[in-house]
This record gives C-alpha cells, sequence and structure tokens, in this order.
C-alpha cells in the first residue's frame, strides 16, 4: 500500500513538471512565431496584411491554446502507462508476485479447508453409523436379556401355589394375560410368542394350580395336560411307581418326590413304615373294597398265604399329592387308578371265567418274564397251555418273590441255581394252578397281553435275565436245547472267562 502510495506522489510530481515544461514550450511558440512574423513582414507591407497576420497569430495561439494542453498531458499520460500503466488499481509484476502467492495461498487453504470438511463429514458420519450400530447392539442385547429374563420363573424360591383358571377356547395371548395378573409369568406378549415358536397350540380348559416358581416353559407344558373341572388343593409334590414293583418296592418310592427341584424338597411326607401298615390295614381294605367291588371283589384273603393282600393292585404311575395329602388318599389314588385301566376288560375278563386276582397274577409273572409287546403276548400263552393242561408254571420269577430278592438285580447263574424246592405257596415248580396273588404291579401292556395273550403251542420258554430275550418251544426236548444253547454254554463261557 505505501508503495503504492509513493507512485502516486512521483506521478503527480512529474505531471506538474510536465505542465511547466509545456508552459515553457509554449512561450517558446509564441516568440518563433513572433519571429516568424517579424522575418516574414517585410517594411513595405500594408496595414491590411499587417492585420490578418494579426488576426493569424490571434488565432493560432488561441488554437494552441487549447491544443497543447490536451496533447501534452495525453503525451505524457501515454508515456506513464507505459513506465507505470494503471496506477489506480494496477498490478504490475512485482505487485503480481505477492497476488500469485496469495492466490496459490488461498487455492491450498482452501483445498485444506474442504479436506478438513471432508474429513469431518466422514467423522460425523462414521459417528452416527457407530451410533445406529450400537444402540442396535444393545437393543438386541437388551432385548435378548430382558426375553431370557422373562423366561425364568418370577421367584424361584416360591413354594406356594396359585390356582388358575383357563377359560374353554382362550388363545395364548388371552392365557398369557391371565399368568402374567396372576403373577406366575413376567410378561404376557413373551408367553403368546414363545407359544407360537414352541408350537404350543394345544391348551386345555380348565383350573391349574401353578407355582412362581416353574419357568415358563414348564408352566406352557403342563398347561397342556389338562386341567380340573373344579378347583383342587394345590399339588406340592408327586410319587412315581414304575412297573413291575413290588409293594415294598413302592413304599420306598412314596418316600421320594419326584418332581423336586431342591434338595430341600426331594422327601415326601409319607414314609415306608407307614405306607406299609396302611395297606396292611383291614378297616382301610374293606373300606377300598367297598368302593371298589368290581376291582377287589376277589382280593386274596388274609390267610391264603400272601404277604400283602394289595400286591399287585396298586397301578404303576406318576401321583401328585397336596399339601394335606395322606397315605389313604395315595393308596385310594392308585387303586383308583388300576380299576380304571381295567374297567374296559371287566367284561371280558368275566367271559373267560378268569377273576381280576388271576388275572393280576398271572399278569404279574407276564411283567417280568419278558420285555416286549409281543413276548408278553407269547409267554401269556405258554402259562395258559400250562394250566390247561395242568402243568406247573415253573416260573423263577414267582420262586424270586417268595425268597424277598424280587426287584433285585439276578445274574445268569444265580437265576440258573434258583432253589425250586422252597416250601412256598409261591412256589409254582411244586404246586400246580396259580400263586395266590400276584408278585408285582404289572403295567397296562402285561395286563393287555393277559386278557388277550398270543394263540400258540408253546409249553416252554427260556429267558436270558441278563439280554431279555426269550426262546420258546413246544417240546421239552426244543427247550431242553435251548437251555443248553442260551444258558448253560454262557454259564461255561462265564466260568472259563473268570478263571
Amino acid at each position: 500500500m505505501l508503495g503504492i502510495m509513493m507512485k502516486e506522489v512521483k506521478f503527480l510530481t512529474e505531471k506538474s513538471q510536465d505542465k511547466e515544461k509545456n508552459l515553457s514550450f509554449k512561450e517558446q511558440i509564441l516568440k518563433d512565431l513572433a519571429g516568424e512574423k517579424e522575418e516574414q513582414t517585410p517594411s513595405s507591407t500594408s496595414q491590411s496584411e499587417v492585420d490578418a497576420a494579426s488576426a493569424k497569430e490571434t488565432a493560432a495561439a488561441e488554437d494552441f491554446e487549447a491544443r497543447p494542453a490536451s496533447v501534452d498531458v495525453s503525451y505524457k499520460v501515454a508515456e506513464n502507462e507505459k513506465a507505470h500503466p494503471q496506477v489506480y488499481g494496477r498490478v504490475d509484476e512485482e505487485d503480481k508476485k505477492p497476488n500469485e502467492v496469495l492466490s496459490r495461498a488461498n487455492r491450498a487453504n482452501n483445498t485444506v479447508k474442504k479436506k478438513r470438511q471432508n474429513t469431518l463429514a466422514r467423522r460425523i458420519m462414521t459417528t452416527v453409523l457407530l451410533i445406529v450400530l450400537l444402540g442396535l447392539v444393545v437393543t438386541g442385547v437388551v432385548g435378548y436379556a430382558y426375553v431370557s429374563s422373562a423366561l425364568k420363573p418370577v421367584d424361584a424360591n416360591a413354594t406356594e401355589y396359585v390356582t388358575v383358571e383357563v377359560p374353554e377356547g382362550s388363545s395364548s395371548k388371552q392365557i398369557g394375560e391371565i399368568l402374567e395378573k396372576k403373577g406366575l409369568i413376567k410378561n404376557a406378549q413373551v408367553f403368546s410368542l414363545y407359544s407360537k415358536i414352541k408350537s404350543f397350540n394345544n391348551y386345555q380348559s380348565g383350573y391349574y394350580n401353578l407355582q412362581k416358581s416353574m419357568d415358563l416353559d414348564t408352566i406352557a407344558r403342563q398347561l397342556q395336560e389338562g386341567g380340573t373341572d373344579t378347583p383342587q388343593p394345590p399339588v406340592v409334590g408327586k410319587v412315581t411307581i414304575p412297573e413291575g414293583y413290588t409293594l415294598e418296592q413302592i413304599a420306598e418310592a412314596v418316600t421320594v418326590n419326584a418332581a423336586a427341584t431342591s434338595k430341600k424338597t426331594s422327601k415326601t411326607p409319607f414314609s415306608k413304615d407307614d405306607f406299609l401298615a396302611k395297606v396292611q390295614d383291614e378297616a382301610f381294605i374293606s373300606k377300598m373294597a367297598a368302593k371298589y367291588p368290581q376291582l377287589l371283589g376277589t382280593l386274596p384273603s388274609k390267610d391264603s398265604g400272601v404277604k400283602y393282600r394289595l400286591e399287585g393292585y396298586l397301578f404303576p404311575a406318576t401321583y401328585n399329592y397336596g399339601e394335606d395329602a395322606d397315605l389313604e388318599s395315595l393308596i385310594d389314588q392308585m387303586l383308583g387308578a388300576m380299576n380304571t385301566n381295567l374297567s374296559s376288560y371287566y367284561s371280558t375278563i368275566e367271559a373267560k371265567n378268569l377273576t381280576v386276582n388271576e388275572v393280576l397274577t398271572l399278569a404279574s409273572l407276564v411283567e417280568k418274564e419278558g420285555s416286549t409287546d409281543q413276548d408278553r403276548k407269547d409267554i401269556a400263552s405258554v402259562f395258559y397251555n400250562r394250566l390247561n393242561q395242568v402243568m406247573p408254571l415253573q416260573s423263577n420269577i414267582a420262586i424270586l418273590y417268595a425268597q424277598g430278592k424280587l426287584g433285585k438285580k439276578t445274574t445268569l447263574k444265580e437265576d440258573a441255581e434258583i432253589d425250586t424246592n422252597i416250601d412256598s405257596p409261591f412256589n409254582v415248580y411244586k404246586k400246580e394252578g396259580l400263586m395266590p396273588g400276584p408278585v408285582d404291579s404289572p403295567s397296562l401292556s402285561a395286563l393287555e397281553a393277559t386278557i388277550n395273550p398270543s394263540k400258540t403251542d408253546y409249553l416252554y420258554f427260556v429267558a436270558n435275565v441278563e439280554t431279555g430275550a426269550v426262546y420258546f418251544a413246544n417240546t421239552y426236548e426244543e427247550h431242553a436245547k435251548n437251555v443248553e444253547e442260551h444258558v448253560n454254554s454262557k454259564l461255561t463261557q462265564s466260568s472259563s472267562s473268570s478263571n
């Protein structure tokens, strides 16, 4: 800026000097013109010529007055423009250099600025994407945790029962709302979605006793088993009686809560001794006989030689018990279950001139001798064929029961060496016909095989107690061959390997 101002001062100074030169030049021209006049005008010139010359000089002077300044200035300006073009706002070569540097700097600044802006934009976009992704992850984690929590029990330590009614025709959504309202689940919507995913679409109406310590899956499955028509006392445990259990084994089983979720609840309020005392209580037996006359009408007498009159009459299954349950009600359930399972066969049993006690007694042997439905039907046919020919049944199962060993693991050697001379009404090697009563609680499969046996001519069979395989024969010779091949040879091999 200072350089430009200095140039302007220089220009004005030079212009002033040029003006002074112009004036001097003007004066010189006037003098020259005057000289010419004097040289050109002779002494003999007339007055008119003098006047004309004077007028001409005056016109020339006037013309000069107007012209030289303009020409002079124009000339000087042109000269100045050549030397210093564009005084005001012009950019000479020296001025251009800083401007070019400034321009390049500006462009560089703009480039840096754009890069910064692009970098900032990318950072903002990356941050936004990270926030969105983080939000999705957090939402997923929180959602998963929420659903996982909703599947768990409301209160894992709860022991009380809550009675729930499921109206007929209720949807999974409606059932979920009922359960949530009762405080049994955490979220009705999760219940509905879980039911859909698991294809739980067979919920049954009725009354249910549920616990807050049950997880969602347990509740959903229980609701598919069917409720009761009227509210029932809450269930606090279960007793499971396996098929083929003797009454003494059942006495042990009733002390174990099959539905226990912890060691604290693993035991029932029942004891083995109390159970055995109750099944021998004659007053109780009479009460049950009056309640189930078809089932207990041919019950063996006390002096028939049986250990327990109710042996074989308690149906093997799983039974619930409530807070106020007692042994009498539990045994009543077992007798009622056997009565229910035989109810459709009572007429068939009678038509075959059999008694319920005979069917149960024979079925208790079939239960232990065979493991498949077909084997059981064939074994039942052997027993019927032998009874019809007045042949002893010769079942080791009855001997083991008499010895108190039934239900315990028996080796092939122990089975082959069984004492067939034992003095017992259950020794069916010595006596003809059936034992006085059953030796265990037969399954429905054994009962059906006994009521509807196969039609065969088999009189013999031998079972491998270790593998469960059964070999049948029509004659004793065939039977002896089976015994030698499938029992004695195995014993010999076992004896050789042990030595």
